[in-house]
């Protein structure tokens, strides 16, 4: 799902404390590698890469990734509040204006511009997405910073790596037709400054990590292993909808 690109000068908001070495962000990677692999797999993408998903299809994705966005925006207050450092606090909350300002105006001219066929009006988060903004929210709340910092680190580091490849996908969808109508959104998942952010996040995890005790340390890999489950469950329940039992 969608995720911020905050502008970042690590010249000037460096962080002292960050380590000089990406390893247990590294270890996280590892340790998630059968889940990323399912990620890149999935149907959904597939077909958003090449331009075949179906645009009501689309549009599910960008009503559900909107209500994402206002959880997660949430999600990142809460971390900047429990931040240990004025520069890691900035770096957080910057990400969060930007999910709940930026990204958000993008989804809505998608919606309300003509582009995607029109929806019911009225939107209700999945069960998947629920389930997510839900499970980081509480997190971000109560947890430890190390942990809340974790859980929110995959929607970052993910999204970039997907976005990566859809991005290349879809450059050659758009060679053949430059009117595709979500084709040139894939593109902007590619852009410097998103995999800057990324980095940036890496290291405010990594800095926790190095800062935390081995029982915090265990609890950011299982919140990571956690959020990247839901990841995965939001990309998917795009394309195969789980309706809500009837009310």
């Amino acid at each position: 799902m969608a995720t911020t690109q905050p502008a970042y000068n690590s010249a000037e908001n460096s962080v002292a404390t960050a380590p000089s070495t990406d390893r247990f962000t590294d270890r996280l990677w590892a340790e998630t590698k059968v889940l990323r692999e399912s990620i890149d797999s999935l149907e959904f993408l597939k077909r958003l890469g090449d331009g075949t998903l179906p645009l009501d299809a689309f549009r599910t994705y960008i009503e559900q990734d909107k209500l994402y966005l206002e959880g997660y925006s949430k999600a990142l207050s809460l971390v900047a509040a429990h931040a240990p450092d004025p520069q890691s606090a900035g770096f957080w909350s910057n990400s969060a204006s930007t999910a709940a300002t930026v990204e958000s105006a993008l989804h809505d001219g998608l919606l309300t511009g003509g582009i995607l066929p029109a929806g019911s009006g009225r939107l209700e988060h999945s069960q998947a997405c629920l389930g997510y903004v839900s499970y980081l929210t509480a997190t971000a709340a109560t947890a430890p910073y190390p942990v809340s910092a974790a859980a929110v680190l995959p929607c970052f580091w993910i999204y970039a790596e997907v976005g990566r490849d859809l991005a290349a996908s879809a450059r050659e969808v758009l060679d053949a037709d430059p009117s595709h109508p979500y084709a040139q959104w894939v593109t902007t998942y590619d852009a410097p400054e998103f995999h800057e952010s990324v980095a940036q996040a890496r290291v405010l995890v990594n800095a926790a990590a190095e800062a935390a005790t081995e029982t915090e340390r265990e609890a950011m890999s299982e919140a990571f292993r956690i959020a990247s489950r839901y990841e995965l469950m939001f990309w998917d329940s795009a394309l195969h909808q789980q309706p809500w039992p009837a009310s």
